[in-house]
């Protein structure tokens, strides 16, 4: 194990106040990060720190926080709920029938996409009682005319010269006709402009340099890196990429997707890229950064299903099944619909949005007779946000020479996540899938012998002041603890690090894979003393261990760091499993180190986050 000076650990003499804002400020020889028998960790899912307690743990989403998640989930408040609530669970049960209700067959629609929601209704009340109101429409897609101002043309002859009012109708309505035009971008690398994320950043489609998959075949995850050019992004917006920073990245829908909607709403391909005006009446919707107001402009159905409505990221919500349930032909399927949206039938609503991961096109077809207009559609989905991606190396000393340039590139790697899907067994996330289709596009071009690819990636400077960039300084020691891909920013501390004379002995890391043979991401790429900064731990390689046990294995590395000047522990990645893991682990080291009760050793750890000595960045 490290030694460090007894001077930095307090003693039990002291009282837990003192002992918790005690920090030590003797000199000493920084530990190097030794390799200890019995270490190995991953970014799997852990509860336990014990070798041999360890359970996969079950993925779990928090959807409901407030009242208002309440209302938007169930379409009801929490006070109509609790009014009907007998306070027996009743809304957690397979349900069955009541007395003095009448019940009919449930017929259900013979296609797969129905059969993979699982719904488990065999009798429906002739009756139901609270269905859900129609959800009020805010949005409205309108043909573009010609201004009802513009005066019929008139002989020049029989007017002689044009009357002054009449010139200035025509110049209005021309000036009106110019309003009412799409932006002149190329909306498929990039959003309409009204898509600004948040002043004064606007989406800039920057050009891929390089892309590379960095997990190798056998690897549960795939993980790509990419070189972004941002030589030509815009100036102007007071602030500059940092280490540690975030950039955001409106990822669209993907392209087969949006057209199988079309379809489904049986929307004419010629319809599909024509100009039409969009006026809504509230909310923020298109546009993801504004005032919440009445808005008109000119967009076209493709861009607002690609780049401004999410279709798959959410759990379909009881307004959206009551649009279906309102234009489906078919009384089966409607029956079935309201079924869900009433309060008979709560308990299999529940289950239906807990259970398997259901998209927009798995709904339209498991009710194909439900064909709403796609503006109602349009007013009730949720809004496409943007993602987040932490920068992976130092942005202020990297830079490529390219065609007689000199290139400044930012670097991201991006893990690909996958859910269930009724047909292709799984599909991959909104802004991982697209990040996915862009590097095998490149990839595959350059295989094709293809020079300087033109994949974009439709991005904009979004969190350079976030926790990480902002805690980031150039003196002190750093631990930085990670697993996954949430190991990628701190390759740019390090090699900020690095790159400071006398800083080498004063960072490590400790980085958490499953197999270091298929998915150690950046091995070899830290820097020249990466052997000496880096420790890998391993969970499905010989005994198998996490991260999070490592921590406790290198408690006197953790308590030298903490208790130093300038000191900081950075944890980044899954908070589940791992992020509460490693928080558990440095709340047992400071129990240890610190001679505190478990309490006090909490309370030690939140005065070290106040202070930004300890900073946890997981999702």
């Amino acid at each position: 194990m490290l030694s460090v000076p007894t001077a930095q650990i307090p003693t039990s003499a002291k009282t837990a106040h003192d002992r918790i804002l005690e920090q030590s400020r003797a000199p000493s020889t920084a530990p190097s990060l030794t390799f200890s028998e019995l270490s190995s960790d991953d970014q799997d899912v852990d509860d336990s720190l014990s070798a041999d307690a360890r359970r996969r743990r079950g993925s779990t989403r928090l959807i409901a926080q407030n009242a208002e998640d309440v209302q938007r989930i169930t379409g009801e408040s929490t006070a109509q709920i609790a009014a009907r609530c007998c306070g027996g669970g009743c809304c957690l049960s397979a349900g069955g029938h009541q007395a003095g209700i009448e019940y009919e067959k449930a017929q259900h629609p013979d296609n797969d996409a129905y059969r993979s929601l699982c719904l488990e209704i065999d009798d429906i009340p002739t009756l139901l009682t609270n269905v859900v109101d129609m959800p009020e429409q805010t949005a409205w897609l309108e043909p573009i005319r010609r201004p009802s101002d513009v005066p019929s043309p008139v002989s020049s002859v029989a007017s002689g010269t044009p009357s002054s009012d009449n010139t200035n109708l025509v110049q209005n309505a021309q000036k009106s006709l110019q309003q009412l035009a799409l932006s002149d971008l190329d909306t498929t690398i990039q959003p309409p402009n009204f898509v600004q994320p948040h002043p004064p950043h606007s989406v800039f489609p920057a050009k891929v340099h390089k892309a590379r998959e960095l997990t190798r075949p056998g690897a549960e995850k795939r993980t790509f890196h990419f070189d972004i050019d941002i030589t030509n992004y815009p100036d102007g917006e007071g602030v500059d990429f940092k280490v540690g920073g975030a950039i955001g990245v409106s990822a669209p829908n993907e392209e087969n997707d949006v057209d199988e909607i079309l379809d489904l709403l049986l929307v004419p391909r010629f319809l599909r890229d024509k100009p039409v005006v969009l006026r809504t009446t509230k909310g923020r919707w298109p546009t993801v950064w504004g005032d919440e107001q009445g808005r008109e402009l000119v967009t076209t159905r493709r861009d607002l299903l690609t780049w401004c409505s999410d279709i798959q990221s959410y759990p379909p919500t009881k307004q959206l099944l009551r649009i279906l349930a309102e234009h489906a032909t078919e009384e089966n399927e409607r029956k079935i619909l309201m079924f869900l949206c009433s309060g008979d039938g709560q308990g299999v609503f529940c289950n239906f949005r807990t259970g398997p991961h259901i998209s927009l096109a798995q709904l339209l077809h498991a009710f194909p007779s439900a064909k709403p207009p796609m503006d109602l559609l349009l007013s009730v989905l949720q809004p496409l946000m943007p993602r987040f991606y932490s920068l992976s190396n130092d942005p202020h000393d990297s830079y490529v020479a390219r065609d007689g340039k000199t290139h400044r590139l930012v670097e991201i790697a991006v893990t690909v996540h996958e859910a269930n899907d009724w047909r292709k067994g799984s599909r991959t996330g909104v802004g991982s899938g697209f990040f996915q289709r862009q590097a095998l596009k490149f990839i595959e071009a350059e295989k094709n012998g293809e020079r300087d690819p033109p994949v974009y990636v439709p991005m904009f400077k979004g969190m350079m002041a976030n926790p990480l960039a902002k805690e980031f300084v150039s003196d002190g020691p750093m631990l930085l603890i990670g697993a996954g891909v949430g190991i990628a920013p701190f390759r740019g501390f390090v090699q900020r690090r690095l790159k400071t004379a006398n800083c080498a002995n004063k960072v490590w890391v400790l980085q958490g894979i499953r197999d270091s043979l298929v998915d150690e991401i950046y091995s070899g790429e830290w820097g020249v003393h990466e052997d000496e900064v880096k420790r890998v731990v391993e969970s499905r390689v010989g005994e198998g261990r996490y991260v999070q046990e490592e921590v406790l294995h290198q408690a006197d590395l953790v308590w030298y760091v903490i208790n130093a000047v300038d000191g900081r522990v950075f944890v980044c990645g899954s908070s589940k499993g791992m992020g509460e893991g490693v928080e558990e682990a440095l709340i047992k080291v400071a129990m240890q180190k610190g001679n505190l009760a478990e309490s006090e050793a909490k309370e030690y750890w939140d005065l070290k986050k106040e202070v930004g000595q300890y900073i946890a960045e997981t999702w």
